[in-house]
């Protein structure tokens, strides 16, 4: 039987580096769990080619995103200008986000959100579009750096971190803490050796000590 399914989900004008650095993590991950990961790019339209925020950088969905699969949903932040004139066609950031959060992805992440077999993280942008699209009011989370007054006015209790965790909703704060919030998800779930495998693969160490609310319940995913 295959393990948890993880699906990233491509939206126009993703961060490449949001989706990459956490894939690569989590099928590293997956290698060293016995019945693995099943790590899939989707996209709410399904698959086909998703343009990044980045000039000649697309990536491919191999499929639609499924909030009933049992697993991970990793919802990226997008990349592009910070400022700039909307009206001119600037695509900056928080276009990108505002254009995310009223796609028709939000009601795919909703229903994840709402499965207690899903547990979401979202990290950099990602978690400030799912608050400007009203699916995480009341919660715990945090963002990057910019966005964390704006995440903090839509109702979500916004906190400075580089990892929060609020049980099924996991997220990070600027782009490379998809890192983090993978290795924390492998330790989490299934325990600090499968996180340290992959630390010491990429060499790479985590920042800071993950915020956590105390929804977790504590069962670690067996896989």
């Amino acid at each position: 039987m295959p393990g948890p399914r993880v699906q990233f989900v491509l939206f126009d004008g993703f961060d490449p580096l949001d989706v990459i650095a956490p894939f690569e993590a989590l099928t590293a991950g997956g290698d060293v769990l016995p019945e693995g990961l099943v790590i899939e790019l989707v996209s709410a339209g399904g698959p086909g080619p998703v343009r990044s925020g980045l000039p000649g950088i697309s990536l491919e969905a191999v499929a639609a995103l499924d909030p009933e699969a049992p697993g991970y949903v990793l919802v990226p932040g997008a990349v592009g200008p910070v400022d700039g004139d909307p009206d001119a066609g600037d695509e900056t950031i928080p276009v990108l986000l505002g254009r995310f959060a009223a796609s028709e992805a939000m009601p795919l992440i909703a229903r994840a959100l709402d499965n207690p077999q899903v547990t979401v993280a979202a990290y950099c942008g990602g978690s400030l579009a799912l608050a400007m699209a009203g699916l995480i009011e009341g919660r715990t989370a945090t963002t990057h750096v910019l966005g964390i007054d704006m995440l903090d006015a839509t109702g979500v209790t916004a906190v400075r971190a580089r990892v929060v965790d609020d049980g099924d909703l996991v997220s990070g704060g600027g782009v490379t803490s998809g890192l983090d919030v993978a290795l924390h998800l492998l330790e989490r779930d299934f325990g600090s050796q499968a996180a340290h495998a992959v630390e010491e693969l990429f060499e790479y160490e985590r920042r800071g000590v993950p915020v956590r609310t105390g929804r977790y319940d504590g069962k670690a995913r067996t896989a």
